[in-house]
């Protein structure tokens, strides 16, 4: 008797089933992030760290906007899909977003090195007669805000069909929403603390997860679009 398409997609219904499902799907997801941005993680491989690398570092990262692009869209698509097929939602994610993920991502990457640039250089950024400690506290604001705001639009632009400037604006607006955005920040100081006290490798090899908490921290957020901003 041959099993069903259906019952070679879907997990059973035992706990140990389920977990293997998740384990499965962990391990498919992160080892696709890891290729998509492979181009950049061997960069940054290469790289010393220095604050002058930063241009090139932001060159590094361009492929992983749309890894964790495609990864959020199979983490939303395999729960609602009731398979086991998270790489066909990855490629399909990063087909449809790619294009839409660099638009934004590009231009943000460039800001963040132009950013990170000043402030190791604050004393030739600045003139002798302004305070720099306090130009000093406003770019690492602004900063801050750019990775958080970044965040937010990825998972728009990842999960709806959305305009550039639509999904900018979404991602400004619920910048201002606490919930979600402590959550990012929250999710920013776990990233931050693992690659001091590991290295970036052990963040890349948690992509996946990672994406995964974004995607649940990013709740309210899909909601409120999905009633409000979309047909």
């Amino acid at each position: 008797m041959s099993a069903s398409p259906r019952s070679l997609r879907e997990p059973g219904d035992g706990v140990l089933a389920r977990g293997a499902a998740a384990v499965y799907q962990v391990l498919v997801l992160e080892l696709l992030l890891l290729v998509t941005a492979s181009p950049g993680l061997v960069l940054l491989v290469l790289l010393v760290p220095d604050t002058s690398n930063a241009p090139l570092v932001a060159l590094a990262l361009l492929p992983v906007g749309p890894a964790l692009s495609a990864t959020l869209f199979a983490w939303r698509a395999c729960p609602t899909g009731g398979d086991l097929q998270p790489a066909r939602h990855f490629r399909r994610g990063y087909r449809a977003n790619v294009v839409d993920v660099l638009r934004w991502w590009a231009p943000a990457l460039c800001l963040m090195a132009v950013l990170v640039t000043n402030l190791a250089h604050l004393e030739l950024a600045v003139a002798p007669a302004v305070p720099r400690a306090v130009v000093g506290t406003l770019l690492v604001v602004l900063l801050v805000a750019t990775v958080l705001w970044s965040a937010h639009v990825l998972v728009l632009t990842s999960l709806f069909t959305l305009r550039t400037r639509d999904a900018a604006l979404l991602g400004l607006h619920h910048l201002g929403r606490a919930r979600t955005t402590l959550g990012a920040a929250s999710l920013l100081v776990l990233a931050a603390g693992t690659v001091l006290v590991t290295s970036d490798w052990v963040l890349a090899l948690l992509g996946s997860l990672f994406a995964l908490v974004l995607l649940h921290n990013a709740r309210p957020m899909i909601a409120d679009v999905e009633e409000n901003h979309t047909a």
